[in-house]
Parts: structure tokens; C-alpha cells; sequence
């Protein structure tokens, strides 16, 4: 008689998931150099290699938890990874910027079909609210680790030199990873039901997937091109596709198909209010690895290597942080989350007095990337809780694809306005000055929109259990 396998070994397979589309933010974030020069790229041009993987899942994030409805959630796990798969291998061996870049886009939108069915598979493996908490609480925690490993190989790889430039193994080593995954799920994952009573929303994710391609990439490329009158264009045209998207599902909810997006969630001034949060908190979220790290190794001379054992130490105070807050915040409420938020500005504050010259010392790095991950681990964790507690229960997964899908597109935003505005201020001047002038004025930026993210915390309800309609 065959022996049932344990739920928390399925577990494992579906974290890989997680694993690998996380790693490959984060990898990516402390390679950008290499990759720049390996491409012979612009900065724009890399940019958009972390654009356009975040582009490509939050346009399609939703859909793909649609689709595991459609077609069986083993099925397109099992197609998402192996096209996940595929697509790195294409950002391995591009040998141009235009190539990388739309190898990017559609990696982002496998790993978005990929997410959500191990996300609905935890919650069919562990029907228990027990069982279901400890089995997210893992599947969190894998989330962390990658972010940590993933800061650190994407400083070493790109030192790393056999056969292939070593910048293109932080995109490769995902081929053994996947592979093992795949594998396991083909043999081990039991396929679900398939419900095809609703049809998919193809003119939303068309229309919105358009928007934030015409709003995001003018505010990358614009910059360097000096403000070319298409870029202006395609901002206003973006407005237009957004208002058109939001007409569009309103009137799906009458109509059908289901739509992408339940506006009537904005009808809850709180998850509003979180939405709000969300949204500036996670375009200081990428853009300060991006900007440090330039500034660590074209600014400081610091190695790759190097820079990711410094971010490794970022990603542990996150770690840490992330384990205590999640045990303050239900006797404490936001309060956490705005201590956190005072930190990550008191550490920026520092990070503007001290880093501002390659002789800064490690024993004083350090310690300012351990507090600022500590400010990280205080908010990140429970913002979608914060985001999400006034919702109602039959509200709870449109509004976590909505968050999912507001996220990934500030981080964008991010990159694009915040870091357009470091490159544009740099625009080739490759002496220290230079990097540290553009750096201090980024950062500055980003301290801007932390406090407002410390305005909208404020409007949130205090304590946990409250909420306002």
C-alpha cells in the first residue's frame, strides 16, 4: 500500500515557486552593473530589465490565478515553471538589451501564472486555520531566504567566470532549480478540479497590461532621450487607458466576463488607505537597491562580490525583523509598521551622512544596512494585513490580487521616476561627485515618500481588530 506523501514535502515543491520568482528580483537589483556592461546597455536600458519582469507580473498576476481555475492548478504550474524556465535561459544568453529585456517581460509573465496556484494549493493542502497559518508562515519564510541568497549570488556570480560571462549565471542557475521542481510536481502534485464557469477577462488584461506599459516606459527612457514629445504622448495616452480599464470593469460586473479587477473594493475607504500605503512604500522598495548598488560599485570601486555580502546583512535585519513583527502587530497594530517606517528614515539619514565616500568603513556599512533591513522586516510583512482587515471574507482573494497587482506596479513606478531621476542627474558624470550627488538626491526622494507613507499609516485604523467603513 502506497504511503500518503506529506503535505509539508508538497509544500516544499510549491515554495520553489516562490523561491525562484523572488530570487530573481533580487538577483538582478545587485548584478545591474554587470549586466550593463554585458549587454553594452544604457542605464535605461537597464532599468528596463527590472521593469519589464515586474510589468509582466503584475499585469497578468490575477489572470493567472484565473487560470489554474480554467485548466487545472498542477497543469499550469507545472507550463508556468517550465516556461519560467525557458525565458531565463533566454535572459542568459541575450546578447542584446532588446533581447534581454523582452526575455524579462515574459518571464515576469510566467512567474505570475506560476505564484498563485501554489498559493490556492496551500489552501486546499491545509484546511485547518492552524495548519494553514504555520504552512503560509514557510512559504513567507522561503519568500525571505530567497531575497537574502539572491542579494548575495547576484554579487558573487557576476565574479564568477567559467565558460560564460558570469553575469548570466544569476539568470541560468534557475535551469537546475526549475527542472528539479517541475519534476517533483509531475510526480507528487495531485491535480485540482477545473471550474470554466466564467470566462476570461482578455480586454481588461489587455487594456490595463497597455496602460502601464505607456505610463511606465516614457518615465524610463525620457530621461536619457531628453524628453522626447512620444514620451509625453504616451504618459497622457496611459491616463486614458487607466480611466478606460476602470470603465471596462465597472461594467463587467454587471455584464461579464468576471472582471480583472472588483472596483467595488474601492468602496472601502480603509483598503484605500492601505492601497495608498502600498503604493509609496514599494517604490522606495527596489529603487534603494538599485541606486546603493550603483553607487557601491561604479561609485565606490567596491566589488560585486562584496556588494552582495553587504546586502546580505540588509536581508538579515529584514529576516529578523520580519519574525518579531509578525508576533507585535496583533497586540500592537500599525504602530509597528510606523516605527519601522521611522526607521528606514533614520537609517537613510544616515545613509546621506556616511555614504559618501569608498573609504567608508565596513564596521559603520554594515550596521546601517542591518538597521534600514530592520525597518523592512517592521513593515513589509503586515502591510496586505493592514491593507486588507476591513474587507470582507468573500472580498479577501479579489483584493489580495489587487494588492499583489498595485505592488509589483509601484515597484516599477519606483525604478522608473525615482531612479530616472538618479540616472538623469548622474547623465555621465562617472566621478565620485557625480554618483554621490545623484545618489543624495534619489535618496532624498525616497525619504520623501516614506513620510508619506508614515501619513497614510496614520489614517489606518490603530488597533487590529479595527476598521472603518
Amino acid at each position: 500500500m502506497n504511503k500518503p506523501i506529506s503535505r509539508w514535502f508538497l509544500l516544499i515543491i510549491l515554495s520553489s515557486s516562490v523561491f525562484l520568482s523572488v530570487i530573481d528580483i533580487f538577483i538582478v537589483n545587485v548584478a545591474i552593473p554587470s549586466i550593463k556592461r554585458g549587454i553594452h546597455g544604457s542605464d535605461s536600458d537597464i532599468q528596463l530589465v527590472i521593469v519589464l519582469y515586474l510589468l509582466g507580473y503584475a499585469a497578468f498576476l490575477i489572470t493567472g490565478g484565473r487560470a489554474g481555475d480554467h485548466y487545472g492548478k498542477k497543469n499550469v504550474f507545472i507550463v508556468s515553471m517550465l516556461l519560467f524556465i525557458v525565458t531565463s535561459c533566454l535572459c542568459g544568453f541575450s546578447q542584446t538589451p532588446w533581447q534581454i529585456n523582452t526575455s524579462r517581460f515574459l518571464q515576469g509573465i510566467s512567474a505570475a501564472f506560476m505564484i498563485p496556484q501554489g498559493i490556492t494549493y496551500i489552501q486546499v493542502l491545509f484546511p485547518l486555520h492552524n495548519d494553514r497559518i504555520q504552512a503560509l508562515g514557510i512559504y513567507g519564510s522561503v519568500a525571505g531566504t530567497a531575497s537574502v541568497i539572491g542579494q548575495f549570488l547576484g554579487g558573487l556570480l557576476p565574479d564568477v567566470h567559467f565558460l560564460l560571462d558570469g553575469w548570466r549565471l544569476i539568470f541560468l542557475i534557475n535551469l537546475p532549480l526549475g527542472l528539479v521542481a517541475v519534476i517533483l510536481a509531475a510526480i507528487f502534485l495531485k491535480d485540482t478540479k477545473t471550474i470554466k464557469k466564467s470566462r476570461f477577462d482578455h480586454s481588461g488584461v489587455g487594456l490595463l497590461t497597455v496602460a502601464l506599459i505607456a505610463l511606465i516606459y516614457p518615465l524610463v527612457r525620457g530621461p536619457e532621450l531628453h524628453w522626447p514629445w512620444w514620451s509625453s504622448a504616451s504618459i497622457g495616452m496611459s491616463l486614458i487607458l487607466l480611466y478606460l480599464f476602470i470603465v471596462n470593469q465597472r461594467r463587467k460586473l454587471h455584464t461579464g466576463p468576471e472582471p480583472l479587477v472588483d472596483v467595488r473594493l474601492f468602496s472601502f475607504k480603509d483598503f484605500n488607505i492601505g492601497l495608498c500605503a502600498v503604493l509609496f512604500y514599494f517604490m522606495v522598495q527596489d529603487t534603494y537597491f538599485v541606486i546603493n548598488v550603483v553607487l557601491f560599485q561604479n561609485g565606490f570601486g567596491i566589488s560585486s562580490s562584496e556588494t552582495g555580502i553587504f546586502f546580505v546583512f540588509q536581508g538579515v535585519g529584514y529576516v529578523v525583523a520580519s519574525l518579531l513583527s509578525l508576533r507585535l502587530v496583533p497586540h500592537y497594530g500599525k504602530r509597528v509598521l510606523q516605527v519601522g517606517v521611522f526607521i528606514m528614515i533614520g537609517s537613510l539619514l544616515f545613509h546621506l551622512l556616511f555614504f559618501n565616500s569608498g573609504n567608508i568603513s565596513r564596521y559603520l556599512l554594515l550596521p546601517i544596512l542591518f538597521i534600514y533591513g530592520t525597518g523592512c522586516g517592521s513593515v513589509l510583512p503586515s502591510l496586505l494585513t493592514m491593507a486588507l482587515k476591513s474587507i470582507p471574507t468573500h472580498f479577501a482573494g479579489a483584493a489580495s490580487g489587487t494588492f499583489s497587482t498595485v505592488q509589483q506596479t509601484a515597484i516599477a513606478l519606483g525604478i522608473g521616476i525615482v531612479g530616472g531621476v538618479f540616472f538623469f542627474k548622474l547623465a555621465g558624470n562617472t566621478s565620485l561627485a557625480g554618483y554621490v550627488s545623484a545618489y543624495r538626491l534619489a535618496t532624498g526622494i525616497n525619504i520623501f515618500l516614506l513620510g508619506v507613507v508614515s501619513l497614510f499609516l496614520y489614517l489606518l485604523p490603530g488597533k487590529p481588530g479595527e476598521s472603518r467603513h
